[in-house]
């Protein structure tokens, strides 16, 4: 079965610096296990686990300012 057959959702988790992560899956915990994939122990350390905020894919251009 697809992936693409479970909605997926964007995320901003907020980073200790201040700047947001931008993050993508089914739930916040789904995009967070997506980024361990990506990111180095040392980058997971900055992301603010329990602070993020769903946005959309049309709203992104609004946030990519803040993006770290």
């Amino acid at each position: 079965m697809s992936s693409f057959s479970n909605p997926h959702y964007m995320y901003l988790f907020d980073l200790k610096n201040g700047k947001k992560k931008l993050a993508y899956g089914e739930s916040p915990e789904d995009a967070l296990e997506i980024l361990r994939i990506r990111l180095t122990d040392e980058e997971m350390a900055e992301i603010i686990t329990d602070s993020y905020v769903k946005i959309s894919q049309r709203d992104l251009q609004k946030y990519v300012s803040l993006l770290g």
